[in-house]
C-alpha cells in the first residue's frame, strides 16, 4: 500500500508540474460558473430550482467534458513512460507492476476527483449565496450528480489505462483515446437512436433497453443523474426511465464494473508486457 501511495503522489506531482490540476479545475469552474447564471434563467418559467437546472447542465456537459479530460489524463500513462525510459527506470525499484498501475490509476482519479469538487463546488457555493432557499432534495441531487461524475471519471481513466497498456507508441494511445471518446460520447448513442427510428416508434423488447444503456458508461450516468426527480421532467429522460428497470443502486454498479473491468484487463496485460 505504501508503494502505490509513493506512485500517486508522484503523479499528482507531475500533474501540478504540468499545470493539469490548475488548468482541469479552472476549466471546470468556469463553465460551472457560466451554466449556473446563464443556465438557470428559465426557472421562472419552468417552476424548477436554480440548483435542479443546474444539474440537468452541468451532468449534460460532463458526459462530453468529463470522460475527455479522463482520457487525456490516462492514454499515455504507461506508453509514454516506456517510451521515455522512465518505465524501466521505475521497475529497477522494488515495486510491482501492479502496484504501479494501481499508483497511477489512484493518482489520476485524485486529480480529477480535487478539480471536480472545486470546480463544480465553486457553482454551488456561488447559487447558495445567491439564492438561500435551495431545498434539501435539491443539494442531494447536487451531491449524487458530482459523485456520479467521478465515478464516470473513473471508468474513462481506467478505458485510458487499458489503451495504454495495448498501444506500443504514445500515438496510437491517443488515437485509441478519441476513437473510445466518439464511440462512447457521440456515435453510440446515435447509432441507438437511428435504430430506434429505423423500428417506426415500435417498443424494445423487455430488458433489452436496459441492456443497452448499460453497454454505455455515458448511458448509464444519463440515467442516473437525469432520470428521476424534478431532473428528468427537465431533461425528458422521464419517459425512458419510466421503461427502465434499473434503478440508482444497479448504476452504480454498472459504473463500478466498468472501471474495474478495463483496470484489471490493463493489469494482466501490464504484468506480461515486454518492456
Amino acid at each position: 500500500m505504501n508503494n502505490i501511495m509513493i506512485i500517486a503522489r508522484k503523479e499528482i506531482q507531475e500533474g501540478m508540474r504540468n499545470r493539469w490540476v490548475v488548468a482541469t479545475t479552472l476549466l471546470l469552474a468556469a463553465l460551472a460558473l457560466t451554466l449556473s447564471f446563464l443556465g438557470s434563467v428559465p426557472t421562472g418559467n419552468v417552476g424548477a430550482s436554480r440548483l435542479d437546472i443546474v444539474v440537468v447542465s452541468l451532468s449534460s456537459l460532463t458526459i462530453f467534458l468529463v470522460p475527455l479530460i479522463a482520457l487525456l489524463l490516462s492514454h499515455d500513462a504507461i506508453v509514454g513512460e516506456t517510451e521515455r525510459g522512465t518505465m524501466l527506470l521505475l521497475l529497477s525499484y522494488p515495486i510491482g507492476r501492479r502496484q504501479i498501475l494501481i499508483g497511477k490509476f489512484t493518482g489520476h482519479l485524485t486529480i480529477l476527483l480535487f478539480a471536480t469538487l472545486c470546480g463544480y463546488g465553486a457553482a454551488a457555493v456561488a447559487l447558495a449565496v445567491v439564492d438561500g432557499n435551495i431545498a434539501r432534495s435539491s443539494w442531494l441531487a447536487f451531491a449524487s450528480m458530482i459523485g456520479s461524475s467521478v465515478l464516470l471519471g473513473a471508468v474513462f481513466i481506467a478505458i485510458g489505462y487499458l489503451a495504454s497498456t495495448v498501444a506500443s507508441e504514445r500515438s496510437t494511445a491517443g488515437g485509441i483515446a478519441i476513437a473510445v471518446w466518439l464511440f462512447f460520447v457521440l456515435i453510440y448513442d446515435m447509432a441507438l437512436l437511428g435504430a430506434l427510428v429505423a423500428g417506426q416508434g415500435q417498443a424494445l423488447p423487455a430488458g433489452l433497453l436496459d441492456i443497452l444503456l448499460l453497454l454505455n458508461p455515458t448511458d448509464a450516468y444519463r440515467l442516473l443523474n437525469l432520470g428521476s426527480g424534478d431532473a428528468a421532467s427537465l431533461s425528458g429522460m422521464g419517459g425512458v426511465a419510466e421503461q427502465s428497470a434499473l434503478g440508482k443502486t444497479g448504476l452504480i454498479l454498472a459504473l463500478v464494473s466498468w472501471t474495474f473491468a478495463p483496470l484489471a484487463v490493463a493489469t494482466a496485460i501490464f504484468s506480461r508486457r515486454e518492456l
